[in-house]
């Protein structure tokens, strides 16, 4: 038979966080709504992050071109992300490391290509 006495922190610990997180959730909450905050109204509940009513539905699609050019985006800030350790450290790592890079930066280059040629950056 196993002896599950080991596992005790682990319950702890969940209990704990699980204790914890939900006073800091909804203690706020119960504290709004003792102190009389909580009057929800027009103005309270109106859009607050553009300044003005969306003019179509909000669970309309997004063109597919933005996801590409989002994908595009992370993938070179991804590339600038691997060039500034390769560029400190390629004292260490001599012909072998500059080989690599010019390797992966080829790679990006034939992928922007690619996707210029298809008109993933082609905005209207």
């Amino acid at each position: 038979m196993t002896d599950l006495s080991q596992y005790l922190p682990i319950l702890i610990f969940i209990v704990i966080a699980v204790g914890l997180s939900s006073v800091i959730v909804l203690l706020p909450m119960g504290v709004a709504r003792l102190t009389g905050t909580h009057q929800p109204s027009a103005d309270k509940n109106s859009e607050y992050e553009c300044g003005f009513p969306a003019f179509e539905d909000p669970r309309s699609q997004f063109d597919v071109r933005f996801y590409l050019v989002a994908i595009l985006f992370i993938v070179f800030d991804l590339e600038a992300a691997f060039l500034f350790p390769w560029a400190v450290s390629l004292k260490f790592t001599g012909w072998a490391g500059w080989l690599t890079m010019m390797v992966f930066l080829a790679e990006l280059a034939i992928g922007l290509a690619y996707a210029w040629k298809k008109g993933a950056l082609d905005w209207e």
